[in-house]
């Protein structure tokens, strides 16, 4: 396929590409707000429609169910059709589905309009990293671009929790969903008008891998909705048990599948290099915690503390402070001078931290000595992890690979976040029914003492969580940037001919003055990363 470079380096880089930047950060901060922005609008929601309480985990689930299980296929719709173009589509669909659930007169109509927003939406993100990675490709730009990229990635989840406190306290809860129109129009004209042209003409268009899209999705979708309805139904259910061994089993025929497939909705080389493996890995982990966090302290602030929604959210604001000062100011700094393990591994291991702060919390604990140090350094952490492990999911990767690659750490980023979601809800429950079997449960007190006791046990998982992603990142991550003075290889540029390797299997003088996009990338993979190859490389 054919696709026209985008930035080929400091003398001939595209003019636009700061815009492009911004365009491409407001959409990602729109996927990531619109995934916790309804949490804190649930409740008003709820009584607004008559949703019943076995059925109001759907304005979540939906949006999750349908965004974790066609992030595969929509980025494949990227490689295959343009990103530029899919993108734009994206937040067109993104902001009907929202308006639809804004203006919703009954749960039906609000839970489709949420699951309208999950499958836009996986439409838009993995084109959102693909035109990033093709649009910055000097190693020290990649690092900014990607520094605040990483900084939306792991802040916006803490953002949506402060806009859905003010929308629902000061106008209606329906502003939650009705925001983003507006957002998302003008965000499509925008990018319309800035981002590079990267249009597959229809004869030159390799045929969409049917069965692999349907087995990825449905494994990715039974996963996911295995691990939503865990939440209510427990574990052991039948159910759960099922949705999760048909995902497992899915997924194993669709890697079966893509190892013979002429061209493959998910490559298999993507996730076997051992670096995009153990960055999404990583990352996948951290989200379990992550997101485990945001539900407690959540419940915490309002339940235990008596916050009000939006004071809740402005609590998560110094964690979203102190995710984007570390990203943008600390790791897109290193990123071009250390190892990626040794920027992602202290990240992983300083959130881990944070959460054994957390694990001491009492009812009565104060917010200042108790929550603000653990966020500050959970997001601190959370900085250093998110900006190189994106950077890794496409690095070295072909131009009609770069969707591909995409959608596979944004799918473990909702994989992760889902799991985590329910993993830890489940535990939380179960140690506060354990807690109060034994206890008086009409005392108010012994209550809230049995919730935190809840959440204290889920934070020690949490934990260990965050503990076993540091030792995977360590274990398989060996990146290392290029030598100071190298010259970056264009995304879609024809790539020289192969350099040897040492014998040692470190990369040649040759080789490593082909700069960051090179490193790691085996020299089989470079003759196929030819913009003009019209055929994905067989595995």
């Amino acid at each position: 396929m054919s696709a026209q470079p985008a930035a080929i380096g400091h003398g001939t880089a595209d003019s636009r590409r700061w815009w492009a930047l911004t365009v491409i950060a407001i959409a990602q901060l729109m996927i990531v707000l619109d995934i916790t922005i309804v949490n804190i609008a649930l409740p008003s929601a709820q009584r607004d429609l008559g949703i019943t309480d076995a059925n109001r985990q759907w304005v979540i689930t939906a949006y999750t169910l349908a965004f974790g299980g066609l992030l595969l296929l929509g980025g494949r719709l990227g490689d295959l059709f343009g990103r530029k173009r899919v993108f734009i589509v994206g937040l067109l669909g993104f902001a009907l589905a929202s308006a639809l659930g804004g203006a919703a007169v009954d749960p039906a109509m609000l839970f489709g309009a949420r699951a309208l927003q999950g499958a836009f939406g996986a439409l838009l993100a993995p084109s959102a990293l693909g035109l990033l990675s093709t649009t910055f490709s000097d190693p020290k730009e990649r690092s900014t671009a990607f520094g605040i990229f990483g900084a939306i990635a792991g802040g916006g989840a803490a953002i949506g929790f402060i806009a859905g406190g003010l929308l629902t306290e000061y106008l209606d809860w329906r502003w939650c969903l009705f925001v983003n129109t507006p957002i998302a129009v003008v965000t499509a004209f925008a990018a319309f008008r800035v981002l590079h042209r990267d249009h597959v003409e229809k004869g030159r268009r390799i045929k969409l891998d049917l069965p692999g899209a349907l087995l990825g999705c449905g494994g990715l979708l039974a996963i996911v909705f295995g691990t939503s309805e865990a939440v209510t139904r427990g574990w052991s259910d039948g159910l759960v048990i099922g949705s999760l061994l048909l995902g497992v089993a899915l997924l194993g025929v669709f890697v079966l599948v893509e190892k013979r497939s002429a061209h493959p909705l998910l490559p298999i080389h993507i996730v076997a290099e051992r670096n995009r493996g153990g960055g999404a890995l990583s990352v996948g982990l951290a989200m379990v915690g992550m997101f485990g966090l945001f539900l407690f302290l959540t419940y915490y602030m309002q339940a235990i503390k008596h916050f009000s929604p939006v004071v809740s959210g402005v609590s998560f604001l110094p964690m979203t402070a102190a995710i984007i000062l570390s990203s943008t100011g600390v790791a897109a700094r290193l990123m071009t001078r250390v190892p990626s393990r040794n920027l992602i591994t202290p990240g992983l291991l300083l959130a881990a931290g944070g959460m054994a702060w957390l694990t001491q919390m009492k009812v009565d604990s104060p917010w200042a000595a108790m929550v603000l140090p653990s966020v500050l350094l959970i997001g601190f952490g959370m900085g250093l992890v998110f900006m190189p492990a994106m950077s890794l999911a496409t690095l070295g990767v072909a131009p009609h690979e770069a969707g591909a690659a995409s959608a596979t750490i944004n799918s473990a980023q909702q994989v992760g976040g889902s799991l985590g979601t329910a993993l830890l809800n489940t535990i939380a429950a179960s140690a506060t029914a354990t807690y109060l079997a034994t206890r008086i449960t009409s005392d108010p007190l012994v209550r809230a003492q049995g919730a935190v006791h809840g959440y204290v046990v889920a934070t020690w998982v949490a934990m260990g969580v965050l503990l076993l992603a540091a030792l995977v990142a360590f274990l398989m991550i060996d990146h290392r940037p290029a030598p100071a003075g190298a010259t970056a290889v264009p995304g879609g540029a024809q790539a020289p001919a192969a350099a040897p390797a040492a014998v040692d299997g470190r990369p040649s003088p040759r080789a490593a003055a082909m700069a960051d996009v090179k490193a790691n990338v085996k020299p089989a993979a470079e003759v196929r990363a030819e913009a003009g190859s019209d055929r994905p490389p067989a595995d």
